[in-house]
């Protein structure tokens, strides 16, 4: 079992900045971390993902305005959140695939006041 802690959220202004972090509990197989978000009263949607190679992906939301990055050595995935906008307030969830399981952290909320 692997437990991942988030960190980072709270509330910002509208053009400001946050980083995230996604702290895995120990070392394990890393295929691959996602982060999603969900707002209230919506599903929960895919913002980003990193892959063990080094591999980016972005939901078009977010693209330009998000980095997703990751510091091995201390089992940790960040998500850079710069030019924030209203309309990503929502709690923001770490996903890490590791062989066939996935694990997900409990979630830290982001709120972005216009």
């Amino acid at each position: 079992q692997v437990q991942l802690v988030e960190s980072g959220g709270g509330l910002a202004q509208a053009g400001g900045s946050l980083r995230l972090s996604c702290a895995a509990s120990r070392r394990s197989i890393f295929n691959a971390m996602r982060w999603y978000r969900q707002a209230p009263g919506k599903q929960r949607e895919f913002v980003a993902i990193i892959t063990n190679s080094g591999t980016t992906n972005y939901a078009d939301s977010v693209k330009g305005r998000f980095t997703i990055s990751s510091d091995g050595a201390n089992n940790t995935v960040y998500l850079q959140m710069s030019s924030l906008k209203p309309e990503d307030t929502a709690v923001y969830y770490c996903n890490l695939i590791s062989g066939p399981y996935n694990f997900w952290g409990q979630g830290t909320q982001v709120t972005v006041s216009s």
